[in-house]
């Protein structure tokens, strides 16, 4: 049985919405509360019992959600309850103890100091598999059409092309939810670029806006990110910023550099891991690839399928892979 917890928290600087989400709500249901005995097969000791998952609303988070939660209920005999948290939310949920793994941590170094480092509440659970790029993008049409618009110096000779009624005398660089961590406006500023921000609102509002775009030949720059599986259908062109180096985005009010690459990892609640839960083993061993999660969020996304068919249709097509994420017989 999967529960889904839709308690509100504070809204974080950093959450992509995305509609993958509204696959992961509409397998919400109840279920026997009866303790979990785990499948035969499946190593004796501490059983998987309830395992809450915390589910960061982007298409991608959402396809590690449904894999993870799908082998955790039908290899593991667990229960699994998934929280629709920002991500601050779920560190905090960690820390309270209502969360017991994030499957998408980006960053968040002051958050691992803190939670891991001085307070002892977490643990890094290993990398995802999957790179993380953030940066400035706009459709493939106009970097064909003009050239040096690539080159960031280049931008305030085309802002007139970005104007709308929304951004009035300036031109308009799109974020997507209001709650997601960016540096745009900070770099905006610092950059002495001649632009404003205006919010699509969600993920798949910054997707219908960039594929508008490409479509109608419309001007539009703007904030994306992969792994996305947008980008395997329209190959938005990325704008580097001035090189990103350590430290160079430390003061959040001074940043005037490219945005960091992360490499994607797992966090778990010290109490939850250091229990011996075998689903806590699972997750620590579950990695994929870039074009293994654009699949599963692209089927939940395009294809509207629920998470639970999501993850069947590639668990059934990948046993090789998440055959080694299962505890050890």
């Amino acid at each position: 049985m999967v529960t889904f917890d839709f308690g509100g928290g504070r809204l974080a600087r950093r959450v992509r919405a995305a509609a993958a989400v509204l696959g992961l709500a509409a397998l919400a249901g109840c279920g026997s509360t009866a303790a979990i005995v785990a499948p035969p097969g499946v190593p004796s000791g501490v059983p998987c019992g309830t395992v809450t998952i915390a589910n960061n609303p982007w298409a991608g988070y959402a396809a590690n959600t449904a894999v993870v939660a799908y082998l955790l209920k039908q290899k593991l005999g667990c229960q699994v309850v998934v929280k629709n948290l920002t991500e601050t939310d779920s560190w905090s949920g960690i820390a309270d103890g209502s969360v017991d793994v994030i499957l998408e941590n980006w960053g968040h170094d002051d958050l691992k100091k803190k939670y891991i480092d001085d307070q002892k509440l977490a643990v890094e659970l290993g990398l995802t598999g999957n790179k993380g790029i953030i940066g400035w993008y706009v459709p493939p049409w106009m970097a064909k059409k003009y050239p040096d618009i690539t080159n960031w110096k280049n931008l305030n000779k085309y802002a007139d092309l970005f104007r709308t009624a929304k951004s009035g005398d300036k031109g308009q660089f799109m974020d997507g939810d209001p709650s997601f961590v960016t540096n745009d406006a900070t770099l905006i500023k610092n950059l002495d670029l001649d632009y404003t921000v205006v919010y699509a609102g969600s993920e798949d509002k910054l997707i219908a806006a960039f594929r508008q775009a490409e479509a109608n030949r419309t001007a539009m720059i703007g904030y994306f990110y992969e792994p996305q599986w947008l980008l395997s259908e329209i190959k938005l062109v990325h704008i580097p910023l001035p090189l990103y180096k350590p430290g160079c985005d430390a003061d959040a009010d001074k940043v005037a550099c490219d945005y960091q690459p992360y490499d994607l990892d797992k966090i778990g609640r010290s109490a939850f891991v250091n229990s011996g839960n075998p689903a806590a083993t699972l997750v620590r061993n579950f990695q994929w690839t870039t074009a293994d999660q654009n699949s599963v969020a692209r089927d939940m996304t395009e294809q509207k399928l629920l998470a639970d068919a999501a993850a069947k249709r590639w668990v059934d097509a990948h046993p090789d892979t998440w055959q080694k994420w299962l505890p050890t017989r």
